[in-house]
């Protein structure tokens, strides 16, 4: 029988080794390795039949995503970039050891016509998306100022972050029946912004609201809208965008980064009929950092 554990102490504390890759960034190189709950998510069937689409689901918060929508019963479809495809047929193994049936699809959800492609490939696929995880996205530390953010990277942040999640909402609404959710991944960023991620906090401000806006929106077609914001978690993005990964996490009161395996069962929660009075909200797990 498992015992209960010091949170603090579940998972692996900084200081970690120094590590940089270039963007996008991979799981194999971390170390720490990531979890994603391959060893210890169990479902229950809390989304037995559920047909899912999942943005950035390669690696990371997406990964720990799909691997738990699968073993609680649903099929995946979910994206990754190019460079990204040996990440991404990792997480199709999971969802397929589950049981389930894994939909990879390279995706760049800046481009409107590729939105709109990918829920035309979803509903060939499943028939409708009962669960969209707009989850992607993009950041690049500038800790020098607002005067070295290039319009380039506002650009992608912008398009990837906003202009993604909101195409895909739009595309996708028409062929989420009833019972049917749109989670979004926003951050404590969102809330307490650190100034080398303005363009990323700011990215994720404007999620909160769209989040709030678009549930009242859409529930009287029965389709209820969240979000999830995390804190730091140890994903790929990381190394592949922060200058110093040694101490990362550390300034959450918890004392450590999460894990994905911590954050995805938010995203069954809200995803779940368990869930059917919660719409408008965003479930905050930053590891003890106080948000409004």
């Amino acid at each position: 029988m498992n015992q209960p554990q010091h949170p603090a102490h579940r998972h692996p504390q900084p200081e970690f080794p120094a590590q940089d890759q270039p963007h996008p960034g991979w799981t194999g190189p971390m170390d720490p390795p990531p979890d994603h709950g391959e060893e210890s998510y169990r479902g229950s069937g809390r989304l037995d039949g559920r047909k899912a689409v999942i943005t950035g689901g390669d690696s990371g918060i997406g990964r720990a995503v799909a691997l738990a929508f699968a073993r609680e019963g649903a099929d995946v479809l979910f994206t990754h970039l190019d460079e990204e495809k040996d990440d991404a047929a990792e997480t199709a193994r999971w969802v397929e050891d589950a049981g389930r049936r894994a939909v990879p699809v390279s995706c760049d959800i800046r481009e409107e016509a590729e939105c709109r492609s990918l829920v035309d490939r979803a509903v060939d696929a499943f028939g409708r998306i009962d669960i969209l995880v707009n989850n992607a996205a993009y950041q690049m530390a500038r800790p020098e100022g607002i005067e070295t953010i290039p319009t380039e990277q506002f650009d992608r942040v912008m398009r990837t972050n906003l202009y993604g999640m909101f195409w895909l909402s739009k595309f996708a609404l028409p062929h989420i029946p009833a019972g049917g959710s749109i989670i979004n991944s926003a951050s404590v960023q969102a809330y307490k912004p650190s100034p080398h991620l303005l363009d990323y906090a700011m990215t994720k401000g404007a999620i909160v609201t769209f989040t709030q806006g678009l549930a009242q929106m859409v529930i009287d077609r029965g389709v209820r809208v969240n979000a999830v914001a995390p804190g730091p978690v140890w994903t790929p993005l990381i190394p592949a965008t922060l200058p110093d990964t040694a101490e990362f996490g550390k300034q959450a009161p918890i004392g450590r980064p999460a894990q994905p395996a911590e954050m995805a069962p938010a995203y069954v929660f809200l995803a779940s009929p368990e869930a059917s009075y919660i719409t408008a909200e965003i479930v905050n797990a930053t590891g003890g950092t106080p948000l409004p």
